[in-house]
């Protein structure tokens, strides 16, 4: 009871309606439709060669070798070897990494990029560029060796070996052909007669006459194969050295060519290889891969350095559509947008599922990433960066000279090497053609490639100067000697003819201003006539 007597209320609990816990819906895997996957796959797989044999003989041209010719005996012999102790090796990747004879039409069609025969070029013209110094070791000689010089420029023997050269850095060898008139008949070629081309050569007056030499042709080892080696003797001096060559269905002797081979192979190997060499072309594949592989992803991110990324439900788009369309519209979209992307470009997007951001790749680096891939390219030639490529070294007193010289010794190593042997047959058949015998007397050297520039010169004869006044005035050379030596110097005095004129020597009696009146008088004597004399021109 309250107290006014009303009865008291109690009230009634009102019982809770809180809502039942919330329970996560299981959420069902993502689905992926193979149709959508396979319209949008990128195919990733590397590309693989056929395991080939790599000691086998390489095919050659049709025609080289006649139809009917058998095969050389000793071919199953290293086929066989090679299926027994090399089966199963991962020889499929060797062809990427330049190792394993590439065949000559392949090394043709890489001769068209600049990245593969600039080194070649360069090669073939340092080696032949200052050419040879042909000298007489005795006296009155100087009219022979300058004979032999002409006729070798009109037999253009730089430019043949010079091309060869090329050849042998683009296909791994070449070849010089000693062209010859048949004996006693100057409009028959030995090439169109079998037998002769068979018969050794040697330059001896009995084989060369004069007249014979028609000249010298390069030939390119595409139209060669070997026909005649001893593959039974390590010891022979024939072992693995064809005797007898296929030129297009000719026989021809070895004796006859100049080889051109800069990089032998191993006697293994000289089978694949047409027993021929190393070209230079495969030997810079894989560095001109990767500069060409460098050269396009630079561009491609310079031309796409920024990304759009698209944040939106990937789960609707990848599951498989019972209508078949998985996934079409979508790729429509993305498709219109990369198609049209630029700066009045517009990319519609769901506000309320959708986002849409831009990542940009950074640029400062890509320019030493890429030069540092064409820098490789000169490692396997040995060509300096400033001769292959035109770049200069930069910093402070930075210079390339170091390298030069370097290039050049090693330039010079191969020209005896690789030319030496050559040169000096030919220029003994030359001679057998001009004159009919051979001047033992007569010798050659390859002109240094390096020079001093005029200053250089300049201290040099200098230096020259001070060391011949030195050795004159201690009685070790007379003043004769000393000019002979600038007679025959490359410099302003060379040709001087003459003996020396005596030295002048001024009375000591003299005062000082009739010193000076006799040192004229002296000084121009050559004018009015006398043979001595500071400007007499002697």
């Amino acid at each position: 009871m309250t107290a006014n007597g009303r009865a008291r209320v109690q009230p009634v609990p009102v019982q809770s309606q809180a809502e039942p816990p919330k329970v996560a819906a299981k959420k069902t895997p993502m689905k992926i439709s193979p149709e959508l996957i396979s319209r949008m796959r990128r195919d990733r797989t590397k590309r693989t060669q056929p395991q080939e044999n790599p000691f086998k003989l390489p095919r050659v041209m049709p025609g080289v070798v006649p139809d009917g010719t058998p095969q050389l005996a000793m071919d199953n012999d290293i086929e066989t070897g090679f299926n027994t102790a090399f089966a199963g090796l991962p020889v499929h990747g060797m062809w990427a990494e330049g190792i394993g004879f590439m065949g000559y039409p392949y090394l043709a069609m890489l001769s068209q990029r600049s990245e593969y025969r600039q080194p070649v070029e360069v090669l073939a013209e340092e080696m032949t560029r200052k050419w040879i110094d042909i000298k007489a070791e005795g006296d009155n000689k100087a009219d022979t060796a300058q004979a032999l010089n002409d006729a070798q420029e009109r037999f253009k023997l730089r430019d043949r070996f010079r091309k060869a050269l090329e050849i042998d850095g683009i296909m791994g060898m070449s070849f010089i052909y000693i062209d010859l008139n048949m004996p006693g008949d100057s409009n028959t070629p030995v090439w169109e007669n079998p037998d002769e081309l068979l018969a050794p050569l040697t330059p001896t007056p009995d084989k060369i006459g004069k007249g014979m030499l028609r000249g010298f042709k390069v030939l390119d080892p595409t139209w060669m194969a070997p026909n005649v080696y001893d593959a039974t003797n390590p010891m022979s001096d024939t072992f693995y050295r064809p005797q007898v060559w296929w030129v297009m269905g000719k026989q021809v002797h070895a004796s006859r060519l100049i080889t051109i081979l800069s990089r032998p192979v191993p006697d293994m190997l000289k089978p694949a290889y047409n027993f021929g060499g190393l070209s230079l072309l495969q030997m810079m594949k894989p560095y001109v891969d990767n500069w060409l592989s460098t050269r396009q992803a630079v561009n491609d991110l310079i031309n796409a350095f920024t990304v759009w990324v698209l944040a939106t439900n990937m789960e609707a788009v990848l599951q498989d559509d019972l209508s078949g369309s998985g996934g079409e519209g979508f790729e429509a979209r993305i498709d219109l947008f990369a198609n049209t992307m630029n700066n009045r470009g517009v990319m519609a997007i769901d506000k309320e599922s959708e986002t849409l951001e831009n990542i940009s790749a950074p640029l400062g680096s890509l320019d030493k990433l890429q030069a540092q891939a064409q820098e490789h390219m000169s490692s396997p030639s040995r060509i300096p960066l400033v001769k292959l490529f035109g770049i200069t070294p930069s910093g402070l007193n930075a210079s390339s000279d170091g390298e030069i010289r370097t290039f050049y010794d090693s330039i010079h190593g191969m020209q005896q090497r690789v030319i030496g042997d050559g040169i000096d047959l030919a220029l003994k058949i030359i001679q057998l053609n001009e004159t009919g015998s051979i001047d033992e007397e007569l010798t050659y050297e390859f002109v240094e490639l390096w020079q001093l520039d005029e200053a250089g010169k300049a201290a040099a004869r200098k230096t020259d100067a001070d060391t011949d006044a030195v050795l004159i005035g201690a009685s070790i050379i007379s003043p004769d000697e000393a000019r002979n030596r600038i007679a025959s110097d490359d410099g302003p005095y060379a040709g001087l003819e003459g003996e020396a004129p005596e030295p002048v020597q001024l009375d000591d009696d003299l005062s000082g201003e009739e010193q000076d009146d006799d040192a004229n008088k002296i000084a121009n004597s050559g004018a009015n006539g006398n043979t001595t004399g500071a400007n007499s021109g002697v």
